[in-house]
């Protein structure tokens, strides 16, 4: 297994456990109704770390390309997240929220 490898992996692992992790707690506490505001919070904590974590494997990808000297996969993953870039701000401006 090769260190880019190693490093997706943990990177991804470590996302959907924070993710599970902070949608569990806010599910638990808004349907006990013990803390529903801070549950509301930790379940959209969870769902924006779900959703950030391909694009942290991205960056993760580019940084070991470039490190690597894999410059065609470097230039392929950079573009990737400008992309995920694009999307991101055309979904902020066509939601009127930029």
């Amino acid at each position: 297994m090769t260190r880019l490898e190693r490093s997706i992996g943990i990177v991804l692992r470590a996302g959907v456990v924070f993710s599970s992790a902070c949608l569990a707690l806010g599910l638990a506490l808004w349907l006990l109704q013990v803390l529903p505001h801070i549950g509301n919070i930790l379940m959209q904590i969870g769902i924006v770390a779900l959703l950030c974590t391909p694009v942290a494997r991205v960056v993760i990808s580019t940084v070991e390309y470039i490190a690597e000297r894999e410059w065609r996969f470097a230039a392929l993953t950079t573009i990737v997240l400008l992309e995920l870039l694009a999307s991101a701000v055309a979904a902020l401006i066509f939601n009127r929220r930029l």
